[in-house]
Formats: C-alpha cells, structure tokens, sequence
C-alpha cells in the first residue's frame, strides 16, 4: 500500500522517553524520519504533545499538577519551546514548519472546520511540514483528561480534515496487547483489528499511560473515529527503528487497524448523499467542462446564478447550464456572497465584498464530481 498523506501523532510518553523533559534524540530520529518521506514527496502532518512535560520542565517542576489554570500555564511556558525545537530539528534538513493550534470547538464549528481544512491542505500543497497541537490554553476539556486523551482524539480529527490515507499514533508502547505488558509478560501483541468491538475496548481499558494524558483506551477511540472515515490507523512503539519508514511502506509492526469504508467513498457518501445540502449553483460551459474533465475549482467567474440560502462552509449542488447536476462541494463562501460576486474576476472578490476566503468558491479538494 503506498501511502501518500499521512498524520503522525507522537505521544508525550515517547518525547520525553518516560522522563521529565523532551528527548532531543527522539525527537531528532523522529524528524530525520518525516524528512525523509518529505524528500519522496510524500505529505505528512505532525500532531505532537510535549508542551506541558516542556513547560514543567523549564519551571522546574517534579510533581503532577491537576490544578487546570496551571497547566494551561505549563502548556503556555512550554508551547513556544517545542516549537522551537521542531524548528530547528527541520531546519537541518531545509524544511519549513508551520504551527496549528486547534481546540475541538474549532473544528466542530462549521466555518472552524473549514478554515482549518483550506490552512492544512494549503500548507501541504507549499511542501510546509505543520506541526499541531491541541490549543491547551484554552481547550479545558483535554487538560482535565478526558476519555479521548491528550492528541489522540485529535489526531484522528485531522486525518479526517485533510482526507489523510494513513494515522500513525506513535508512544512507548508496542501496540495493543492481550493485557497491560508491563504487568502481565506473557501478555500477546494484537497485529490487527479489523473490528472495533467490546473486547478491543476491554483490552484497551487494561493498558493506562504512564506519562500522558491518554491511555490505550483514548488511542482506541481515535483509531475508531479515523477508520470510520477510511483511514488506516497504526499504533506502534515510536522508539523502533525507522518505525515511520518501514510503517509507511506497509511493514507489520504494532497494531494495524483496519478502514471500514474506503476514505473516497466515505466522504463522496457524505456529500452526494443530499442530506446536508442546502443551496443551488448554476455555472457557465466553461466553468462545467473545468470541473468535470479539468478536476478544477469552481471560480466566481463561472457562476450564472445561485439558488437558496446557505452559510460558508455548507454543502451545494452545481448544475450546469442545461439543468444537470454534475457535482457538489462544501462552499467558501454564503449565498449571500456569490450572489454579488457571481460572475467575476477573482481579484475583484475584496472590492466587491470588502474581504477575501480565497479566489475558489468552491475548492477542488472539496468538490465532488457525480
């Protein structure tokens, strides 16, 4: 299998190597890893914990603190300085990186998901190496430890924002096991789910983390959501050699789990399905034969006419100029805006509405051609 988008989440417990601070030769072997697949012209998404055990670090602190407020202050102190070092790591090998933080808020809102999805997409077209994180400042919920972990969760968040083929959830643990292997020795690695059922979760249940925020159980929940959205899910020990590399080409090593739909189908399901449609575009000749044989965006300059009431971020059906539906796709921008830039240049779209979300009314990554 050739994967050629892929989200890597490292794991507090791998970046400090069960201490008290980031393990720059961790770190470092696990750049070296991801500059090598961007040389192959593979595109990949770091998701990475670290802040607060780096801010806990430089404030000298030893001992856990539940105390929420502080935390945030811990993930403040510490943000900037793992940041700085991917920065330099990447540096040495002349890539550019790029910061994200989100918080779960942001992706559930409606025009949140999109402006994050476009930022990502466009990012990976640049060839920039995006390193994100959760918005610990103000994201109350990851710092309370809830079930979904500290990145886990949103890991899978972004393997399915950007239509990613491969989520590897890297951490100092082998995989899912028959039972905790630090407890039980004989305990057995599971290769391969194909099904996420209750006895997953059970397993899952019996192996907490040491360091992190999230056990084995907030990993399972992520594969859940990524597989659900056709990506494949490896949880593995991120200390093995090579492990990215030899994941990526397909090498058995922790534990795989498998898709339940297709990534294509399961995001052409969701747009053709009609059920979350809320608005009509009619577009020239020249702007249907770019869409259906070109694979282009949809540019204001096509649109003769826009039916219905809808929101950026909401999903249209695109007709051509004889009444046929030949694609849909999310929107950039409301019925309310096309209606006044129907019909124009791209570079009038500022002066027209006063502000600009991009040249594309609707982006190619977002269409879907019947």
């Amino acid at each position: 299998m050739a994967y050629q988008r892929i989200v890597a989440k490292f794991g507090t417990a791998l970046l400090t190597n069960g201490s008290d601070r980031l393990d720059k030769d961790i770190m470092s072997s696990l750049v070296e890893q991801v500059a090598k697949l961007h040389e192959q012209g593979r595109e990949v998404i770091i998701v990475s914990s670290g802040a607060m055990a780096s801010g806990r670090h430089k404030l000298g602190l030893n001992k856990r603190v539940r105390d929420i407020p502080f935390k945030q202050v811990l993930a403040s102190v510490g943000q900037h300085r793992l940041m700085n070092l991917y920065e330099q790591l990447f540096a040495e090998y002349n890539i550019t990186v790029a910061q994200a933080l989100l918080a779960r808020a942001d992706l559930l809102n409606r025009a949140g998901y999109l402006n994050a999805r476009n930022t990502l997409l466009a990012l990976l077209e640049l060839k920039v190496v995006c390193i994100v994180n959760e918005n610990d400042v103000v994201a109350v919920d990851e710092i309370q430890e809830a079930v979904f972990g500290d990145n886990d969760n949103l890991s899978a968040m972004v393997a399915n924002l950007i239509d990613a083929d491969l989520l590897l959830i890297l951490t100092d643990i082998g995989g899912l096991y028959t039972a905790d292997p630090n407890r039980h020795p004989q305990a057995r690695l599971i290769p391969q789910v194909e099904v996420i059922d209750s006895e997953i979760e059970r397993l899952a249940a019996d192996t907490p983390s040491k360091v992190g925020t999230g056990g084995m159980m907030a990993k399972v929940e992520a594969a859940r959501l990524a597989t659900s959205s056709g990506v494949t899910v490896v949880i593995a020990d991120g200390r093995e050699p090579d492990v990215i590399l030899r994941l990526v080409k397909g090498e058995a090593i922790g534990t795989r789990f498998l898709p339940i739909t297709s990534r294509l189908e399961s995001r052409q399901r969701w747009m053709l399905s009609g059920l979350s449609t809320r608005g009509k575009l009619v577009v020239d000749s020249g702007a249907a034969l770019a869409l259906k044989d070109q694979k282009r965006s949809l540019l204001a300059v096509g649109i003769k006419d826009v039916e219905g009431e809808f929101q950026r971020g909401d999903i249209v059906n695109i007709y051509d100029p004889e009444g046929c539906r030949l694609a849909c796709g999310i929107a950039n921008y409301s019925s309310a805006d096309i209606a006044v830039i129907k019909g124009a240049h791209s570079e009038k779209i500022a002066n027209l509405l006063g502000y600009d979300y991009g040249s594309e009314v609707v982006h190619r990554n977002n269409l879907t051609v019947v």
